[in-house]
């Protein structure tokens, strides 16, 4: 059975995508620690990090420092956070998010409305066409 992330990302639940390419895709998490909090995560379906081939993650590592960059920009956070847990989803997603301290690594999610949601969607797509991304970035 597919997991929630392949259905999202072949179309069938709906996402907020940031970044797409061949393998891997970016969007928003339905469940944000932060204002922008975005997942990027590999159309094959992965389990753990530590299964990736290494060329995935070369490339999942790439999209999540191109998106860090975004997040920075955006937000204004004096960091872009990184965390790798997996086990809300079996399927491999690297949480990018603003984080100013070491509280913002909470795994607790914070209440966005929807329109705060598009919102930053639409500036994190605007930052990561400014930073050369813009054949990956949806319209």
């Amino acid at each position: 059975m597919a997991t929630v992330f392949t259905r999202i990302i072949n179309g069938d639940l709906p996402g907020r995508f940031v970044y797409r390419d061949d393998t891997v895709v970016a969007f928003l998490s339905a469940g944000p620690v932060a204002w922008g909090h975005t997942l990027v995560v590999p159309v094959q379906e992965v389990d753990q990090w530590i299964d990736a081939d290494p060329v995935l993650w070369a490339h999942l590592n790439e999209v999540s420092r191109l998106v860090g960059r975004a997040m920075v920009t955006v937000t204004g956070a004096a960091r872009a956070g990184l965390l790798i847990a997996g086990f809300e989803v079996s399927h491999l997603h690297i949480h990018v998010f603003g984080a100013d301290d070491m509280r913002g690594y909470d795994l607790r999610a914070i209440d966005v409305s929807e329109a705060e949601m598009d919102r930053a969607a639409a500036a994190l797509r605007a930052a990561l066409r400014d930073l050369g991304a813009g054949e990956h970035v949806p319209a």
